[in-house]
Protein backbone atom coordinates (compact mmCIF):
# COMPACT_ATOMS: atom_id res chain seq x y z
CA UNK A 1 0.00 0.00 0.00
CA UNK A 2 1.34 3.40 -0.67
CA UNK A 3 2.47 5.94 1.97
CA UNK A 4 2.37 8.75 0.23
CA UNK A 5 -0.12 11.61 1.34
CA UNK A 6 -2.28 12.17 -1.44
CA UNK A 7 -5.61 13.14 -0.73
CA UNK A 8 -6.96 12.15 -3.92
CA UNK A 9 -5.91 8.20 -3.00
CA UNK A 10 -7.28 8.12 0.26
CA UNK A 11 -10.97 6.65 -0.69
CA UNK A 12 -9.25 3.72 -2.12
CA UNK A 13 -6.60 3.62 0.31
CA UNK A 14 -9.63 3.05 2.73
CA UNK A 15 -11.11 0.64 0.73
CA UNK A 16 -8.17 -1.67 0.74
CA UNK A 17 -7.93 -1.49 4.33
CA UNK A 18 -11.39 -2.36 4.56
CA UNK A 19 -11.06 -5.48 2.40
CA UNK A 20 -7.98 -6.37 4.73
CA UNK A 21 -10.18 -6.51 8.07
CA UNK A 22 -13.19 -7.88 5.89
CA UNK A 23 -10.38 -10.65 5.13
CA UNK A 24 -8.98 -10.84 8.66
CA UNK A 25 -12.37 -11.75 10.18
CA UNK A 26 -13.95 -13.63 7.82
CA UNK A 27 -13.51 -17.16 9.25
CA UNK A 28 -15.43 -15.85 12.25
CA UNK A 29 -18.88 -15.05 10.51
CA UNK A 30 -17.96 -11.46 11.21
CA UNK A 31 -20.96 -8.43 10.03
CA UNK A 32 -20.22 -6.11 7.73
CA UNK A 33 -17.67 -3.36 9.39
CA UNK A 34 -18.73 -0.18 10.47
CA UNK A 35 -16.01 2.32 8.49
CA UNK A 36 -14.73 5.49 10.01
CA UNK A 37 -12.86 7.32 7.94
CA UNK A 38 -10.11 10.42 9.14
CA UNK A 39 -9.57 13.71 8.01
CA UNK A 40 -7.62 14.00 4.71
CA UNK A 41 -5.03 16.39 6.09
CA UNK A 42 -3.78 18.10 9.44
CA UNK A 43 -5.03 14.88 11.56
CA UNK A 44 -1.91 14.08 13.09
CA UNK A 45 -1.55 15.62 16.61
CA UNK A 46 1.79 14.84 17.54
CA UNK A 47 4.83 14.88 16.08
CA UNK A 48 8.48 14.43 16.25
CA UNK A 49 11.26 15.60 14.28
CA UNK A 50 15.24 15.21 14.61
CA UNK A 51 17.11 18.03 13.58
CA UNK A 52 19.79 17.77 10.72
CA UNK A 53 23.05 20.82 10.25
CA UNK A 54 22.61 22.04 6.69
CA UNK A 55 24.53 25.65 5.45
CA UNK A 56 25.27 26.34 9.32
CA UNK A 57 21.42 26.01 10.23
CA UNK A 58 19.49 23.46 12.11
CA UNK A 59 16.41 22.04 10.00
CA UNK A 60 13.48 19.92 10.92
CA UNK A 61 14.16 16.68 9.49
CA UNK A 62 13.08 12.52 9.18
CA UNK A 63 14.76 9.54 7.74
CA UNK A 64 13.07 6.88 5.23
CA UNK A 65 12.62 3.33 7.07
CA UNK A 66 16.27 2.16 7.80
CA UNK A 67 17.57 5.23 7.04
CA UNK A 68 20.05 7.11 8.99
CA UNK A 69 22.07 9.11 6.97
CA UNK A 70 20.27 10.55 4.53
CA UNK A 71 18.00 13.18 5.63
CA UNK A 72 14.73 14.35 4.62
CA UNK A 73 14.32 18.33 5.28
CA UNK A 74 10.51 19.41 6.05
CA UNK A 75 9.56 22.68 6.38
CA UNK A 76 5.73 22.16 6.40
CA UNK A 77 4.18 19.26 7.36
CA UNK A 78 0.38 18.74 5.90
CA UNK A 79 -0.43 15.42 7.82
CA UNK A 80 0.45 17.15 11.29
CA UNK A 81 -2.34 19.33 13.00
CA UNK A 82 -2.85 23.29 11.48
CA UNK A 83 -1.10 24.30 14.98
CA UNK A 84 1.49 22.25 14.74
CA UNK A 85 2.54 23.99 10.99
CA UNK A 86 1.72 26.88 12.41
CA UNK A 87 4.13 26.43 15.49
CA UNK A 88 6.66 24.84 13.26
CA UNK A 89 8.45 27.91 11.12
CA UNK A 90 7.84 30.22 14.39
CA UNK A 91 10.36 27.61 16.74
CA UNK A 92 12.39 27.30 14.09
CA UNK A 93 13.04 31.05 13.57
CA UNK A 94 13.56 31.25 17.51
CA UNK A 95 16.69 28.60 17.33
CA UNK A 96 17.61 30.39 14.46
CA UNK A 97 18.01 34.00 16.29
CA UNK A 98 19.12 32.12 19.90
CA UNK A 99 22.19 30.08 20.01
CA UNK A 100 20.98 29.42 23.73
CA UNK A 101 18.38 27.57 22.37
CA UNK A 102 20.03 26.10 19.37
CA UNK A 103 23.20 25.06 20.71
CA UNK A 104 23.17 21.11 20.38
CA UNK A 105 19.48 20.65 19.93
CA UNK A 106 19.11 17.32 18.23
CA UNK A 107 15.46 16.63 18.94
CA UNK A 108 11.80 18.69 18.67
CA UNK A 109 8.50 17.01 20.03
CA UNK A 110 5.10 18.56 19.49
CA UNK A 111 2.18 17.78 21.07
CA UNK A 112 -1.29 19.42 19.96
CA UNK A 113 -4.98 18.94 20.94
CA UNK A 114 -8.18 19.27 19.12
CA UNK A 115 -9.24 21.96 22.49
CA UNK A 116 -6.21 23.93 20.81
CA UNK A 117 -3.90 23.29 23.63
CA UNK A 118 0.12 22.72 22.41
CA UNK A 119 3.22 21.83 24.54
CA UNK A 120 6.81 21.83 22.60
CA UNK A 121 9.54 19.30 23.75
CA UNK A 122 13.19 20.69 22.90
CA UNK A 123 16.11 17.23 23.30
CA UNK A 124 19.62 18.64 24.25
CA UNK A 125 23.15 17.07 23.78
CA UNK A 126 24.32 19.04 27.01
CA UNK A 127 23.07 20.80 30.32
CA UNK A 128 20.35 23.20 30.18
CA UNK A 129 21.66 26.50 32.10
CA UNK A 130 20.23 29.76 33.56
CA UNK A 131 20.76 31.45 29.61
CA UNK A 132 18.65 28.41 27.99
CA UNK A 133 16.03 28.98 30.76
CA UNK A 134 15.30 32.50 30.11
CA UNK A 135 15.35 32.19 26.39
CA UNK A 136 12.86 29.03 26.77
CA UNK A 137 10.70 31.75 28.81
CA UNK A 138 10.16 34.09 26.65
CA UNK A 139 9.85 30.96 23.59
CA UNK A 140 6.98 29.60 25.89
CA UNK A 141 5.45 33.53 26.08
CA UNK A 142 5.52 33.76 22.51
CA UNK A 143 4.28 30.83 20.94
CA UNK A 144 1.84 30.42 23.67
CA UNK A 145 2.96 27.13 24.21
CA UNK A 146 3.56 24.75 27.42
CA UNK A 147 7.73 23.89 26.66
CA UNK A 148 10.02 21.39 28.32
CA UNK A 149 13.42 20.70 27.94
CA UNK A 150 15.56 17.55 28.47
CA UNK A 151 18.99 16.80 28.51
CA UNK A 152 20.68 14.01 29.80
CA UNK A 153 19.07 12.86 33.58
CA UNK A 154 17.15 16.06 33.87
CA UNK A 155 13.54 17.76 32.18
CA UNK A 156 12.97 21.31 33.03
CA UNK A 157 8.85 22.31 32.38
CA UNK A 158 7.59 25.34 31.63
CA UNK A 159 3.92 25.90 31.69
CA UNK A 160 2.55 22.45 32.14
CA UNK A 161 4.07 19.29 31.50
CA UNK A 162 0.89 17.81 29.98
CA UNK A 163 -1.61 19.14 26.88
CA UNK A 164 -5.29 19.65 27.52
CA UNK A 165 -7.70 17.60 25.31
CA UNK A 166 -11.65 17.99 25.48
CA UNK A 167 -13.62 15.23 23.36
CA UNK A 168 -17.21 14.65 23.19
CA UNK A 169 -18.87 11.71 23.83
CA UNK A 170 -22.71 11.08 23.44
CA UNK A 171 -22.94 14.67 23.77
CA UNK A 172 -21.06 15.47 27.17
CA UNK A 173 -17.81 16.62 26.97
CA UNK A 174 -14.74 15.31 28.64
CA UNK A 175 -11.83 16.99 29.55
CA UNK A 176 -8.19 15.13 29.45
CA UNK A 177 -4.43 15.63 30.84
CA UNK A 178 -2.62 14.05 28.09
CA UNK A 179 1.10 14.14 29.56
CA UNK A 180 4.49 14.77 27.84
CA UNK A 181 5.76 11.13 27.03
CA UNK A 182 2.70 9.12 27.54
CA UNK A 183 0.83 7.21 25.10
CA UNK A 184 -1.88 9.09 23.77
CA UNK A 185 -4.22 8.30 20.62
CA UNK A 186 -2.10 10.46 17.33
CA UNK A 187 -5.35 11.26 15.57
CA UNK A 188 -8.43 13.11 17.90
CA UNK A 189 -11.22 13.56 15.36
CA UNK A 190 -11.12 9.51 14.49
CA UNK A 191 -10.05 9.21 18.85
CA UNK A 192 -13.76 10.73 19.05
CA UNK A 193 -15.32 8.18 16.44
CA UNK A 194 -13.66 5.64 18.47
CA UNK A 195 -14.96 6.58 21.97
CA UNK A 196 -18.67 7.33 20.69
CA UNK A 197 -18.37 3.65 19.17
CA UNK A 198 -17.24 2.21 22.03
CA UNK A 199 -19.63 3.70 24.04
CA UNK A 200 -22.76 2.50 21.36
CA UNK A 201 -21.36 -0.73 21.62
CA UNK A 202 -21.13 -0.99 25.16
CA UNK A 203 -25.00 0.23 26.36
CA UNK A 204 -26.27 0.78 29.15
CA UNK A 205 -25.79 -1.72 31.72
CA UNK A 206 -26.78 -2.37 35.56
CA UNK A 207 -23.42 -4.60 36.68
CA UNK A 208 -19.66 -3.71 36.28
CA UNK A 209 -16.94 -3.41 33.77
CA UNK A 210 -13.28 -4.55 33.86
CA UNK A 211 -11.03 -2.38 31.85
CA UNK A 212 -7.56 -3.39 31.07
CA UNK A 213 -4.66 -1.16 29.68
CA UNK A 214 -6.85 2.16 30.22
CA UNK A 215 -3.92 4.58 29.68
CA UNK A 216 -4.73 7.92 30.52
CA UNK A 217 -8.47 7.43 30.75
CA UNK A 218 -9.47 7.90 27.34
CA UNK A 219 -11.64 5.27 27.03
CA UNK A 220 -13.00 4.67 30.87
CA UNK A 221 -14.02 7.94 31.24
CA UNK A 222 -17.15 7.61 28.85
CA UNK A 223 -17.50 3.88 29.50
CA UNK A 224 -17.52 4.09 33.20
CA UNK A 225 -20.99 5.94 32.53
CA UNK A 226 -22.70 3.07 30.89
CA UNK A 227 -21.81 0.80 34.40
CA UNK A 228 -22.62 0.40 37.92
CA UNK A 229 -18.72 0.52 38.60
CA UNK A 230 -15.36 -0.34 36.54
CA UNK A 231 -12.00 -1.71 37.95
CA UNK A 232 -9.44 -0.46 35.61
CA UNK A 233 -5.67 -1.45 35.20
CA UNK A 234 -2.61 0.04 34.22
CA UNK A 235 1.27 -0.37 34.65
CA UNK A 236 2.42 2.86 33.34
CA UNK A 237 2.76 5.39 36.16
CA UNK A 238 2.07 8.63 34.10
CA UNK A 239 -0.55 7.30 32.59
CA UNK A 240 -1.72 6.00 35.97
CA UNK A 241 -1.63 9.83 37.48
CA UNK A 242 -3.02 11.17 34.47
CA UNK A 243 -6.06 8.62 34.80
CA UNK A 244 -7.08 9.66 38.31
CA UNK A 245 -6.68 13.28 37.42
CA UNK A 246 -8.76 12.84 34.59
CA UNK A 247 -11.41 11.26 36.60
CA UNK A 248 -11.05 13.88 39.28
CA UNK A 249 -11.40 16.55 36.55
CA UNK A 250 -14.22 15.00 35.00
CA UNK A 251 -16.11 13.92 38.42
CA UNK A 252 -16.13 10.16 37.83
CA UNK A 253 -16.42 8.42 40.72
CA UNK A 254 -17.03 4.75 40.44
CA UNK A 255 -13.68 3.53 39.22
CA UNK A 256 -11.09 1.83 41.22
CA UNK A 257 -7.86 2.12 39.11
CA UNK A 258 -4.46 -0.02 40.32
CA UNK A 259 -1.64 -0.16 38.56
CA UNK A 260 -0.88 -3.71 37.35
CA UNK A 261 -0.12 -5.24 34.39
CA UNK A 262 -3.43 -7.37 32.56
CA UNK A 263 -0.94 -10.38 33.43
CA UNK A 264 -0.88 -9.68 36.68
CA UNK A 265 -4.33 -8.74 37.33
CA UNK A 266 -5.04 -12.16 35.32
CA UNK A 267 -2.96 -13.58 38.36
CA UNK A 268 -5.11 -12.24 41.00
CA UNK A 269 -8.41 -12.75 39.37
CA UNK A 270 -6.95 -16.40 39.15
CA UNK A 271 -6.18 -15.98 43.06
CA UNK A 272 -2.36 -17.48 41.81
CA UNK A 273 -1.01 -14.85 44.38
CA UNK A 274 -1.99 -11.33 46.24
CA UNK A 275 -1.18 -8.41 45.15
CA UNK A 276 -0.22 -5.62 47.74
CA UNK A 277 -1.78 -2.86 45.24
CA UNK A 278 -4.58 -4.16 45.35
CA UNK A 279 -4.77 -4.52 49.17
CA UNK A 280 -8.41 -3.03 50.32
CA UNK A 281 -9.96 -4.04 47.05
CA UNK A 282 -12.78 -6.61 47.29
CA UNK A 283 -12.51 -8.72 44.11
CA UNK A 284 -15.38 -10.47 45.03
CA UNK A 285 -17.74 -7.26 45.18
CA UNK A 286 -17.32 -7.03 41.86
CA UNK A 287 -20.29 -8.31 39.29
CA UNK A 288 -18.48 -8.12 35.92
CA UNK A 289 -20.94 -8.45 32.80
CA UNK A 290 -18.13 -6.77 30.53
CA UNK A 291 -14.57 -6.56 29.97
CA UNK A 292 -12.56 -3.90 27.88
CA UNK A 293 -9.60 -4.29 26.06
CA UNK A 294 -6.97 -2.25 24.42
CA UNK A 295 -3.97 -3.68 24.11
CA UNK A 296 -0.48 -3.38 22.55
CA UNK A 297 0.34 -4.37 18.84
CA UNK A 298 1.15 -8.01 20.33
CA UNK A 299 -2.21 -8.32 21.88
CA UNK A 300 -3.13 -9.96 24.54
CA UNK A 301 -1.16 -12.49 25.83
CA UNK A 302 -2.90 -16.35 25.80
CA UNK A 303 -3.19 -16.15 29.52
CA UNK A 304 -5.16 -12.90 29.82
CA UNK A 305 -6.93 -13.80 26.62
CA UNK A 306 -8.37 -17.22 28.21
CA UNK A 307 -9.38 -14.70 31.13
CA UNK A 308 -11.28 -12.52 28.91
CA UNK A 309 -13.64 -15.86 28.16
CA UNK A 310 -15.33 -15.58 31.57
CA UNK A 311 -17.03 -12.39 30.53
CA UNK A 312 -19.99 -12.38 28.47
CA UNK A 313 -19.21 -9.29 26.42
CA UNK A 314 -15.85 -8.24 25.53
CA UNK A 315 -15.05 -4.61 23.95
CA UNK A 316 -12.29 -4.59 21.97
CA UNK A 317 -10.21 -2.21 20.22
CA UNK A 318 -6.76 -3.38 18.37
CA UNK A 319 -3.69 -1.24 17.10
CA UNK A 320 -2.96 -4.55 14.75
CA UNK A 321 -5.73 -6.68 13.14
CA UNK A 322 -3.33 -9.66 12.88
CA UNK A 323 -3.23 -9.89 16.48
CA UNK A 324 -6.79 -9.27 17.30
CA UNK A 325 -7.82 -12.06 14.25
CA UNK A 326 -5.62 -14.45 16.47
CA UNK A 327 -7.12 -13.49 19.61
CA UNK A 328 -10.60 -14.00 18.34
CA UNK A 329 -9.43 -17.66 17.29
CA UNK A 330 -8.62 -18.39 20.39
CA UNK A 331 -11.83 -17.28 21.92
CA UNK A 332 -14.44 -17.98 18.68
CA UNK A 333 -15.36 -21.11 20.19
CA UNK A 334 -17.59 -19.12 23.37
CA UNK A 335 -18.25 -15.83 21.65
CA UNK A 336 -19.17 -14.86 18.12
CA UNK A 337 -18.55 -10.76 16.51
CA UNK A 338 -21.98 -9.12 16.91
CA UNK A 339 -20.33 -5.74 15.83
CA UNK A 340 -17.22 -4.66 14.00
CA UNK A 341 -15.63 -1.66 13.18
CA UNK A 342 -12.48 0.35 11.64
CA UNK A 343 -10.83 3.37 12.64
CA UNK A 344 -8.68 5.28 10.03
CA UNK A 345 -5.87 6.65 12.80
CA UNK A 346 -3.15 6.76 10.25
CA UNK A 347 -4.55 7.32 6.71
CA UNK A 348 -1.47 6.66 3.90
CA UNK A 349 -0.21 4.02 5.88
CA UNK A 350 -1.29 0.15 6.40
CA UNK A 351 -1.86 0.73 10.07
CA UNK A 352 -5.34 0.67 10.89
CA UNK A 353 -7.37 0.77 14.53
CA UNK A 354 -9.90 -1.71 14.16
CA UNK A 355 -12.83 -2.62 17.35
CA UNK A 356 -15.08 -5.74 17.61
CA UNK A 357 -18.02 -6.43 20.18
CA UNK A 358 -17.09 -9.88 21.14
CA UNK A 359 -20.77 -11.83 22.71
CA UNK A 360 -21.22 -15.17 24.54
CA UNK A 361 -23.16 -17.67 22.20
Amino acid sequence: MSTVVDPADYSRQLDEKTARLRELLAPFDAPEPAVFDSPREHYRLRAEFRLWRQDGQRHYAMFAPGEKHQAILIEEFPIASLRINELMPKLKAAWQANEALSNKLFQVEFLTTLAGDAMVTLCYHRPLDAHWQAAAEQLAADLGVSLIGRSKGKRVVIGRDFAVEKLEVAGRTYQYQQPEGAFTQPNGTVNQKMLNWAYDALGQRDDDLLELYCGNGNFTLPLATRVRKVLATEISKTSVYAALNNLADNAVDNVTLVRLSAEELTEALNEVRPFRRLQGIDLKSYQFGSVFVDPPRAGMDPDTCELTRRFDNILYISCNPETLAANIAQLHDTHRIERCALFDQFPYTHHMESGVLLVRR
